[in-house]
C-alpha cells in the first residue's frame, strides 16, 4: 500500500484526488491539507511514501517545497500551468498531472508510482540474490528460447501484439510480446520508453534534436509527449548524479 498526502491550496481540487486516490485499491490517503506548515508536520509525523503538490501555492510554491524538504518523498506535481512541466521533472518527479485531471490520466500517474515503489522493493531484495543481466524471448521457431543480453541490446519496436528487439550485432529478433510486458522485465536505469511503439538503451543515444533520438548504429527513433518528459527527467537525473 502506498500512503499519499496532498498539499494543495483549493479544497476542490483536494476532493477530486481523495476520490481518486479512494477509488485506486493500492493507494491510501494518510492525510490533505491546504497548508503548507501543515504539510511539513504531517511529513515528520507519519511515513507518507507519495506526494500530490499544487505548484501554485501561497508561502511557498511547490517546486520551492520540494527544493526544501524534498528526498524523503515521491512527488507528483498537479497543476493547471503546464509551462512548468521542465521543471518539475528536474526535481525528479514522478509524474506531473495537469487540472482538470481525468481519471485515467491519474491511473497512468498512480501506476507509474506504483512500479517505481515495485522496482525500490526489488533492488533492496537484489541485495540478497544474483541479478539476471539477460532476458529469454519465445522466437518464431517453436519451442525456441533464445537468451538476448541486456548489454545487446539497442532497441526495441513495438508491432501490435509482437515486438522487434534490434541488437547491436544488426540482429532482428521478433517475439510474441507487447511492449509493455517487456518493458517491465527490463532493468529502467539502462532501458526508457521513449514512444508507445519504441524503448531505447539510453547508452546507445548519441544526440536528442527535437522529437527525435539520434541512436549508434540505428534509425532515428521518435519520442514526444509524456514519454520524452520521463526520457528528459531520467537523463536530468544521470547529469546530478554524475556531477
Amino acid at each position: 500500500m502506498i500512503n499519499c498526502l496532498i498539499l494543495d491550496d483549493e479544497q476542490a481540487a483536494i476532493n477530486v484526488l481523495t476520490k481518486y486516490i479512494n477509488d485506486t485499491p493500492y493507494l491510501h490517503l494518510a492525510g490533505s491539507t491546504t497548508s503548507v506548515p501543515q504539510a511539513i508536520e504531517l511529513l515528520k509525523q507519519q511515513p507518507i511514501d507519495l506526494l500530490f503538490l499544487d505548484i501554485q501555492m501561497p508561502l511557498l510554491t511547490g517546486l520551492q517545497f520540494v527544493d526544501l524538504y524534498g528526498g524523503k518523498v515521491q512527488v507528483i506535481f498537479t497543476t493547471a500551468y503546464s509551462e512548468y512541466a521542465l521543471n518539475g521533472f528536474e526535481r525528479s518527479a514522478l509524474d506531473y498531472l495537469l487540472k482538470p485531471i481525468p481519471f485515467d490520466r491519474f491511473l497512468k500517474a498512480a501506476e507509474k508510482a506504483l512500479n517505481y515503489f515495485n522496482r525500490q522493493t526489488a533492488a533492496a531484495a537484489s541485495h540478497t540474490r544474483p541479478v539476471d543481466d539477460f532476458i529469454l524471448v519465445k522466437t518464431e521457431h517453436k519451442g525456441k528460447l533464445r537468451k538476448i543480453n541486456f548489454d545487446e541490446i539497442v532497441y526495441i519496436e513495438g508491432l501490435k501484439n509482437y515486438v522487434s528487439i534490434f541488437t547491436d550485432k544488426r540482429e532482428q529478433i521478433v517475439t510474441y510480446s507487447g511492449i509493455g510486458e517487456l518493458e517491465e522485465r527490463l532493468p529502467p536505469s539502462q532501458f526508457a520508453r521513449v514512444h508507445r511503439s519504441y524503448i531505447v538503451a539510453l547508452r546507445m543515444i548519441n544526440a536528442i534534436d527535437g522529437n527525435e533520438l539520434f541512436m549508434k548504429d540505428a534509425p532515428r527513433i521518435p519520442t514526444s509527449g509524456r514519454y520524452k518528459d520521463d526520457l528528459l527527467a531520467l537523463l536530468q537525473k544521470s547529469i546530478l548524479q554524475n556531477k
